[in-house]
Order: structure tokens, then sequence, then C-alpha cells
């Protein structure tokens, strides 16, 4: 007798191991991880996919693998998987298969996987993404509470390997303090012109100590979005009048086979890099 679909909770399939397995195609791991974060057993999968127990049992030890697109769409629909986790899987989003066609649309491309407070709110997020990862870029005004202090959200992360860090590459993208746009936000948050520039300054000059594989480079346009990209995962926050980045709203968004709002930003970051001189 169908027991039904499996629920996860949805941080389950947020998890890198997860996602890489599921890029993979690798069934027998998905299954692994059901097993993990559900508690499921070999049999409770096999109902809710609609497979024979010997068969989920021959796929999670590696001896059969899944080809079958009507096979993985059973898989996808019995573990009810997001259409975040359905597009790495290859699959069109739930929402699409109702429609019978791609909804052009961000709830199609669910790439917002979670929307935090503020920055704070979303700090052991960002770190345990900047744990795993081999590459960081930083698009923000200063940046000294992301990375240009000792105490800083990702500084730890960025020290060469010999010194216990991660050694990741890093590139930052600073606000020129020379440039008009500089006292125009000056002005937004109520801190003089001079107080802001100094700010950046020192954060050139901490960044330069790190030694690691760090560039960083001076932007000149009137800031408008904070990002932090940790591998396939960005952490987005905005700038306006009357705030600072790391106060905004923090969007946490995952790459994803479809989605337009990964690579935009991304491409958004490299356009701003493209055009912007190098300090360190």
């Amino acid at each position: 007798m169908a027991l039904g679909p499996i629920e996860l909770e949805a941080w389950s399939w947020e998890r890198a191991e997860v996602r890489q397995a599921l890029r993979a195609r690798n069934i027998g791991a998905v299954f692994r991880y059901v097993q993990q974060y559900s508690g499921a057993s070999q049999a409770r999968i096999a109902s809710a996919v609609d497979l024979s127990q010997g068969r989920v049992n021959e796929i999670i030890n590696g001896r059969r693998e899944v080809k079958d697109l009507e096979v993985y769409e059973r898989i996808a629909d019995g573990l009810r998987m997001p259409d975040d986790a359905r597009h790495l899987l290859g699959l069109a989003a739930s929402r699409e298969k109702r429609v019978g066609g791609a909804a052009f649309d961000l709830a199609a491309f669910p790439e917002v996987v979670r929307v935090y407070s503020s920055q704070a709110a979303a700090r052991d997020e960002i770190r345990q993404h900047a744990a795993a990862a081999d590459e960081l870029d930083v698009l923000a005004v200063r940046g000294l509470g992301l990375i240009g202090l000792n105490d800083s959200l990702l500084r730890e992360y960025c020290l060469p390997r010999d010194q216990g860090g991660r050694g990741l590459r890093v590139r930052v993208l600073l606000l020129d303090p020379e440039s008009p746009a500089t006292a125009r936000r000056a002005a937004e948050i109520g801190e003089s012109t001079e107080s802001l520039a100094s700010g950046i300054r020192l954060a050139e000059a901490r960044l330069r100590e790190l030694e690691g594989d760090v560039q960083v480079y001076r932007y000149r346009q009137l800031p408008t979005w904070r990002i932090i990209r940790v591998g396939s995962t960005m952490f987005l926050g905005a700038f306006d009048a009357g705030w600072e980045g790391h106060e905004s709203a923090t969007y946490k968004v995952m790459e994803t086979p479809h989605g337009p709002l990964f690579r935009g930003f991304r491409r958004m970051f490299e356009a701003l890099l493209d055009g912007a001189e190098r300090t360190v």
C-alpha cells in the first residue's frame, strides 16, 4: 500500500552535497541523503517513488542507475522536491508541469531560497558557505564589516592556507573614495564624505595585508546591490538612502540551470570588474 510522498525540511534541499548529487543525477546519493535527513527506510522511499524496494536498494548501492525521464519525474514527485531541486535534476518546475510549458516569472525559477531580515540574521549561513567554497566575490561600499577588519564576517576564510585559512580566490569591489558617488552615498547615510572615504581606504589597506589570492578593485557608480558570492550561492542586499547594505533584507540566491537571477548578478559583477581600477 502506497504511503504517499516523503516531506523533507526545506534546508535539506539547500545542502551543498545534495545539490551536487542532483546536478550529477546521482539518485543513489539522493536516496542516501533522504534516509539521513528524514529517517526514511528503503521501503518507505520505494513506496513514495513507486519503485520496488529491491530497485531502491540497487540504486543506493550503485548497482543500477536511473536513466528514464519518467522515473526521474516519479522520484521528484515522490520526494516533493522543490522547483529549484527539480531544475538541478534537469526537470521542469512543478508549476511549468501544471501549465504545460515554461512560466516566465520568478515562481517558476525559485533561485531565492531564503530571505533574511538583515545580514546579521544570515551570518551563520554565509560563514557555512564560505567555509566550503573556493571562490569569494564581494561587491560593497567599504567592506569593513565583511572582510576589512580582524573580526569581519569573512576575513578568516581569506587567509593563506599556511595561516590556517581556506586559501580562497577573493575578488573585492569597493567604491572609489575619490568618485562623486562616494559623496552622494555619504550624504544618503548621514556620514561625511571624508569619513566614508577613509573607511574605504582603511579596508584596502587591511586587505593588502592578507597576502593570499586577493584582488581589490575600485568602482565609481553609485552602489545599488551588495553582493557576497561564495561558490554557487549569493547573498544579496540593497543600498538605498537611509540604510547601509548590511541593514537591508538579505536574499539567498542559489545557482540553477535555468534561473536568471544568479547569472544576472554574476554578469553585473563581472561588468563592474571590467571597468574598475585594481588597487590590490
